[in-house]
């Protein structure tokens, strides 16, 4: 069955570092969720927390709605799946999986049972007797996967459980997660530092930097409302452009960048000099020219990205944007230098606060 898990203002310190800042996060049962972040950012140690691993300096951690904190990593149920898998190297597939059963008394058919079941939920069926030292790496991240769910846990941890594998095989597993989340029907909290594992799994993730969350939200939330700089530039939009005035008009909110102004969706937050405008290159595109209300720009270059390009352009105060266009887009040939008119389809740009930003110069 599904668990529900609350964090209430937990803190964790390792002496004067500060790993996990009053964090307070609330996961449905049988939601998959995913705690994003770089290296470093806390999201590691909250899964420890959470799996009973480590305890936390202050605060609670608690499933549904009780308390856990003093209960040990064997007696929640709760499941891992490492980043470095820890199969046994000297069982076969089949002793690796049913490891955990045996230790609770569980032998014979029914045994035998429940992990031919684990394995055929992981399309592994008849790799039991196999040897895990000779097997592929997603055949491995298979087994460890069986391993974690034959024991039917309310919560499964995955912990950058794809580093290492090729980006196919990396693809090939996120599809695996998705599917068995919807089988087991458990609660699914994934550990990652990649963008696109994040945004194709979850129904919802936080993002969180120097042991604190910055945003927790749906995955589409993050692009049409992003809290702030640094998660905007976390999630991949890395045109952010500081405004010289933000005027409002009608309802509808105006940025004014190098003399050229643009619609921006405000939300209320109108400070300019705590903002910044966030544009989303999928949400830009070269206009006809004299097209009206579009930017005038200056090209910078272009970068070959496979399947688009993606073309810089820069306004007359040095900041720049970038405009992501089909690989075989007609644009004709386009020389540094020569300047083109820009076009926003609608909600292209949204004022957010300017926290994270990095310091110019």
């Amino acid at each position: 069955m599904a668990i529900s898990i609350q964090v209430d203002h937990v803190s964790r310190e390792y002496g004067p570092v500060k790993a996990l800042d009053d964090v307070t996060l609330d996961i449905k049962a049988g939601e998959f969720f995913t705690l994003l972040g770089s290296s470093g950012c806390g999201k590691s140690s909250l899964l420890k927390l959470i799996g009973g691993f480590d305890t936390q300096t202050s605060g609670r951690v608690c499933f549904d709605g009780k308390d856990v904190s003093g209960l040990a990593a064997n007696k929640r149920p709760v499941n891992t799946v490492f980043q470095s898998l820890a199969l046994f190297p000297h069982m076969s597939v089949a002793q690796n999986v049913g490891y955990g059963l045996r230790l609770r008394g569980l032998s014979g058919s029914s045994l035998d049972s429940r992990i031919n079941d684990a394995l055929d939920l992981v399309e592994l069926s008849g790799f039991g007797p196999r040897n895990v030292n000779i097997l592929s790496g997603g055949q491995r991240q298979r087994v460890a996967l069986a391993r974690a769910l034959v024991m039917e846990p309310g919560i499964l941890l995955l912990d950058e459980p794809l580093t290492g594998l090729d980006e196919r095989l990396r693809q090939q597993m996120r599809d695996e997660f998705g599917r068995l989340h919807k089988r087991t029907g458990a609660t699914f909290i994934l550990v990652t530092h990649n963008q696109d594992e994040a945004l194709s799994l979850s129904d919802r993730m936080a993002v969180m930097h120097k042991g604190r969350i910055e945003q927790v939200d749906a995955p589409a939330r993050f692009f049409d409302a992003p809290a702030n700089a640094f998660v905007a530039r976390f999630i991949g939009i890395d045109t952010l452009l500081r405004p010289e005035k933000i005027d409002t008009a009608n309802g509808q909110a105006e940025a004014t960048i190098a003399g050229q102004t643009l619609p921006v969706r405000a939300d209320g937050f109108l400070d300019p000099a705590a903002s910044v405008v966030a544009i989303r290159p999928d949400r830009l595109f070269l206009a006809p020219q004299g097209a009206p209300s579009s930017l005038l720009l200056t090209v910078v270059g272009t970068t070959f990205r496979g399947l688009h390009r993606d073309l810089k352009l820069a306004f007359s105060d040095g900041q720049t944007l970038v405009i992501a266009i089909e690989a075989d887009a007609d644009i004709g040939q386009l020389t540094v230098g020569q300047k083109v008119p820009v076009g926003l389809k609608p909600d292209a740009a949204v004022l957010v606060s300017s926290a994270g930003m990095p310091q110019a110069g």
